[in-house]
């Protein structure tokens, strides 16, 4: 099984930066890919970044160019480089790791706000 936790929220003004981390732990799995997902009140669930085990990015198009995604391939560990944040990218961010394959485990979530 697989256990992801996240870290790194909090709170930060407009333009500031922040951090995020997702470490997966376990034993008896190998993960393809991990990203994250980020959710505000009232609206959808939206990817915002994914990286593969092969090291291939992708960014949804409101971050691309502000967010960084990347792999410490000695840890199973992933991180979210936040730069330039703006007050729209205030939400929830759940960590994901999909594994074996066909499965996928959610980290606990955390929470990024943006506001002055």
């Amino acid at each position: 099984q697989v256990q992801l936790v996240e870290s790194g929220g909090g709170l930060v003004q407009p333009g500031g930066s922040l951090r995020l981390s997702c470490a997966a732990s376990g034993s008896g799995f190998n993960i393809n890919a991990m990203g994250w997902y980020r959710q505000a009140p009232g609206k959808q669930r939206d990817l915002v970044a994914t990286i593969s085990s092969t090291g291939y990015r992708m960014y949804a198009e409101s971050v691309k160019g502000r967010f960084t995604i990347s792999r410490d391939n000695t840890k199973n560990t992933v991180y979210l480089q936040m730069n330039s944040l703006k007050p729209e990218d205030t939400a929830r961010y759940d960590c994901f790791a999909q594994y074996n394959t066909v499965s996928r485990m959610w980290g606990q979530g955390t929470q990024v706000t943006v506001s002055s």
